[in-house]
């Protein structure tokens, strides 16, 4: 499964000193609740990207605890005050502790 998760980013790639930017995040994910059963009539087992942490320069800027009733490939979207050219890291995290990372570059002139 961890070869079909896909985070994908939508950040500006250029931005004017103190501008408020729009991010926007997607990770594909088939997010099994817990509450499911399978055609046995068995529990499937709950398996959630539970967090995601956003840095800027190193610095955090966003943690998001993702609960059960997230929809599969969960979409967030955020704003974020830009002071200075840097790098947003994007780390997402299931229940199994499997993460995967994404990055982007903004120019501040």
């Amino acid at each position: 499964m961890s070869d079909d998760i896909k985070p994908r980013l939508r950040v500006p790639t250029t931005a004017k000193k103190g501008e408020v930017v729009e991010i926007k995040t997607l990770i594909t994910h088939l997010m099994e609740t817990g509450q499911r059963k399978d055609a046995d009539g068995k529990i499937v087992p709950r398996l959630i990207v539970n967090t995601m942490k956003v840095t800027y320069n190193d610095k955090p800027v966003l943690t998001a605890k993702l609960e059960p009733a997230i929809a599969a490939n969960p979409f967030l979207s955020f704003f974020l005050r830009v002071e200075e050219s840097g790098t947003l890291k994007f780390t997402w995290t299931d229940d199994k502790d499997q993460s995967w990372t994404a990055e982007s570059k903004i120019d501040v002139a």
